[in-house]
């Protein structure tokens, strides 16, 4: 089927986006803002479900947006178990294992609530590349640390959707590429994507890889040890200051970028240090993965809120435009991403995955 009109639903952590596609063109979207004080009554974020659907449904009927040309309802996918990329059927299986899990990210909301509008109008509702999409070499998971292996999480949505769009420029097939690409917003991944596969990436979710506007990046393993131990914080705390409070936020008081440049506009060295010193850290993992490529790279691409800014795309660009020519292509575009994931499958270019 290849008419009709997709519903995306995207869940964020104080705001929902909601926004229905004509085929590939957006009709309608909206973003609905939820204060801390409306969250905070319930104690798990799956518990926000009947809320955000019941808020979700009520924007559509003020909006007369209209419903009844829908072909199916996307969601953005949780952190299920690892999958490989692509558009999955949001099922039974998939929602219990949402309900149940111990990792309290918004977009789990997403498959929970897609399904319930869906259901209730006799749809299909799908997920597209969720955050755990792991599709890494056997190599790049092994550590020097018996039982412990690496995880992929990262911006997978993103990630995925601006890879094809370089591909289409390059009058290639995804499939047929070889990219590293920086996704620079709270959290900094950075991915290697060989023939449609992301073999590699770090965990942008714990905070590995380049410190980022929330994130504390890789540190020493000694000193954090030390800290653990010794710092006095639980692990809970131990855990913000790594993931949410680290990065700029702890290095400078702001997530915000344009902040920063404000700061550094007006004469503050160590803000400029510490922004050049972010940039200087993300072109390090861009050389990094050129190595997994064995140099042989047809785009380094830089994408997210942060490719915004020209100051630090331009620093990057500076450090690793030797290994390949760049592409920028700022902001996330999650809502685009999800619909065109719908539209692959309905219109035949992709086959729909099942959760199993």
């Amino acid at each position: 089927m290849s008419e009709g009109k997709f519903l995306v639903v995207n869940p964020g952590s104080t705001s929902t986006k909601i926004a229905i596609f004509d085929k590939k063109v957006i009709v309608y979207e909206k973003i609905l803002r939820h204060s801390p004080e409306e969250l905070s009554v319930y104690p798990r974020v799956v518990d926000q479900f009947s809320f955000r659907k019941s808020l979700i449904l009520a924007a559509l009927q003020e909006d007369q947006a209209d419903l009844s040309a829908l072909t199916c309802v996307v969601g953005r996918g949780g952190v299920t178990k690892p999958l490989a990329g692509g558009t999955y059927r949001i099922n039974e299986r998939m929602c219990e294992e949402l309900r149940n899990t111990n990792q309290g990210h918004a977009s789990n909301l997403g498959a929970l609530v897609a399904k319930a509008i869906a259901d209730e109008r006799g749809l299909p509702a799908f997920i597209v590349d969720p955050v755990v999409v792991d599709e890494m070499e056997p190599i790049a998971k092994l550590t020097g640390f018996k039982g412990v292996t690496r995880k992929s999480i990262f911006h997978a949505l993103n990630q995925k959707a601006v890879a094809r769009k370089a591909a289409a420029q390059l009058q290639k097939e995804y499939q047929d590429c070889r990219f590293i690409i920086a996704h620079l917003g709270g959290g900094i991944s950075v991915g290697v994507h060989q023939n449609g596969r992301v073999i590699d990436v770090n965990n942008a979710l714990d905070g590995d890889g380049p410190f980022a506007p929330e994130r504390a990046g890789s540190i020493p393993t000694g000193l954090l040890v030390e800290i653990c131990y010794n710092g006095g914080f639980t692990q809970k705390e131990m855990y913000r200051k790594l993931a949410g409070r680290g990065g700029l936020v702890g290095l400078l008081g702001t997530n915000d970028a344009r902040t920063v440049e404000k700061m550094i506009a007006a004469g503050d060295d160590n803000a400029k240090l510490v922004y050049e010193a972010m940039a200087y850290q993300i072109a390090k993992e861009i050389g990094s993965c050129s190595a997994v490529l064995f140099g042989k790279v047809d785009r380094i691409i830089l994408t997210g809120g942060l490719a915004h800014s020209r100051m630090l795309t331009q620093w990057i660009k500076d450090r690793v435009e030797f290994i390949a020519p760049i592409l920028v292509f700022p902001g996330e575009g999650e809502m685009e991403a999800l619909a065109q994931g719908a539209w692959r499958i309905m219109e035949g270019a992709d086959p729909v995955r099942e959760y199993v």
